[in-house]
């Protein structure tokens, strides 16, 4: 299992992050999940990250602070410190040797990352091209917007969502009934400007500035499942290895955050290993139920019964694969800490897997105040 380890990085104070097929981070806003998981495609892809900067005329003079700002955005040097530390699989990766170009060309990227901000890639309508981003823009925002411009330019003026060879049937079936309803994902073109709209049959397509917020949310996340998925009778793009997704759960639905679970576990039975930074306790619902399901040898279809799904042959391979893959979760808290709590035992002693990272706190005192509610109510206290 390959580990990274973060030393006063940012708010980090020390993480040892041990990578399972499928790892989730959870925590409060600003604890270093972001960094983490950029850090880990820093490591894995730095060569590939170097050309693709170079590509677009970014030069940083091998400064390690310019380069900082380049990578994680305007002014994210100062997370390194004179105590900084990061390694990756035991080996030391300093700030100038990751800010260090070596080697020309050839350089295969291995991880994909969805980044939070996903939504600025289709901010107005089309996917922006890395060079119309501002310079002190993350890099890993102006990378997927700009592979995004790259996939739907191959769509022409076909329907973009559904297709029969994009996605099985039993997922275009879900993500149509969770979060499209009767409506088809088009390239339109408005004033000789190209643009995503959402049809409905017989209809004028409506711009991304009248989606839901939910839609606004998921259609890059579902240009990048395109990305990982080709159309070709492939199970996964070449070379990539690891995909990363930032809060999967954005703008979502309930019903439609298990539609996008359904198709991170699609991704797992792909071989892909999937890294998840989440604030919905139903991402650490279903990696909970899993797990369960394992440690009881339950069958696969007790999965698919958990996510409401049809027992299809389709749903069935996906259900199989994930229940010999192993889960990790990771607690980022505000005393700077990182806690493994993958076992997400709610009985155990310390709060930050008892509650999960946070995300069950409430659903506890709830409970508790509506039980001291009833006791009081039946001793005739107010």
């Amino acid at each position: 299992m390959e580990k990274l380890t973060l030393r006063n990085l940012g708010p980090i104070k020390e993480a040892e992050l041990t990578f399972g097929d499928l790892t989730v981070l959870v925590g409060p806003q600003a604890s270093g999940k972001s960094i983490a998981v950029q850090m880990l495609k820093l490591c894995e892809d730095r060569r590939a990250i170097h050309e693709q900067m170079t590509l677009y005329g970014l030069d940083w003079h091998q400064r390690w602070g310019e380069f900082f700002d380049a990578f994680l955005g305007e002014g994210m040097r100062h997370i390194w410190r004179e105590s900084s530390a990061v390694q990756w699989n035991g080996a030391d990766q300093t700030r100038e040797s990751l800010a260090k170009k070596s080697g020309r060309g050839g350089a295969a990227e291995r991880v994909f990352l969805v980044p939070a901000q996903r939504v600025l890639a289709i901010a107005d309508g089309w996917p922006k091209p890395f060079q119309a981003f501002r310079s002190g823009d993350p890099f890993v925002v102006r990378d997927f917007s700009d592979k995004l411009r790259l996939l739907v330019e191959e769509f022409g003026e076909k329907a973009i969502f559904p297709q029969k060879n994009r996605l099985k049937a039993e997922f275009r079936s879900m993500i149509e009934s969770a979060l499209f309803g009767g409506f088809s994902l088009e390239v339109d073109t408005y004033k000789s400007q190209r643009r995503l709209v959402l049809r409905e049959q017989g209809q004028e397509g409506l711009p991304a500035m009248v989606w839901s917020a939910g839609q606004r949310e998921f259609v890059p996340l579902l240009l990048g499942l395109y990305w990982l998925m080709p159309a070709a009778k492939v199970t996964r793009r070449q070379d990539i290895e690891w995909v990363i997704v930032e809060e999967p759960e954005m703008g979502l639905h309930p019903r439609a955050i298990m539609t996008t679970m359904l198709m991170v576990l699609e991704l797992l039975k792909r071989d892909y290993r999937v890294v998840l930074s989440t604030h919905s306790p139903i991402v650490l619902e279903c990696v909970w139920l899993i797990r369960q399901l394992q440690e009881h040898g339950a069958v696969p279809d007790r999965i698919l019964e958990a996510f409401g799904c049809k027992k299809t042959q389709g749903f069935r391979e996906v259900a199989e694969a994930v229940m010999g893959k192993n889960m990790r979760v990771y607690s980022f808290g505000r005393d700077e800490r990182v806690r493994d709590i993958s076992s997400l035992d709610p009985g155990a002693a310390e709060l930050a897997e008892s509650q999960w990272g946070g995300l069950a706190e409430f659903s506890e005192r709830a409970g508790d105040a509506v039980a001291s509610a009833v006791l009081d109510s039946g001793r005739g206290l107010k």
